[in-house]
């Protein structure tokens, strides 16, 4: 299962992201679940970086990835933001969380 772990502070979508492990939907290779997620996420990040100019910090290694907004967040990031948590949120929405699971946890 992928676990996804958003926080979020205030009003804004999220700030940091953490996800780890493998869907298990089908054998690696052939994971229509894993490769959505990692599509969705890479895009994310690619679209923060070239449509933005937010700092931010990521690491990703097999199974897992962290991204940060360093400082601040614009209104562009907020939207691409909304757009990915939508996009992840509908994976789950159809695969279930026996494969994919998010989760919000707020600090102040």
């Amino acid at each position: 299962m992928i676990k996804v772990v958003l926080t979020t502070k205030e009003d804004v979508v999220f700030y940091k992201l953490k996800a780890t492990g493998h869907a298990g939907f089908a054998e690696a290779g052939s994971d229509i679940v894993c490769a959505a997620f990692s599509a969705l996420t890479i895009n994310f990040i690619n679209s923060v970086e070239t449509y933005t100019k937010d700092k931010i910090k990521y690491d990703s290694n097999d199974g897992f990835i962290e991204f940060e907004f360093v400082e601040g967040i614009s209104p562009e990031s907020s939207l691409l933001s909304k757009s990915y948590l939508l996009g992840i949120k509908e994976l789950e929405k159809e695969y279930g969380n026996r494969y994919i699971k998010i989760q919000s946890k707020e600090v102040k």
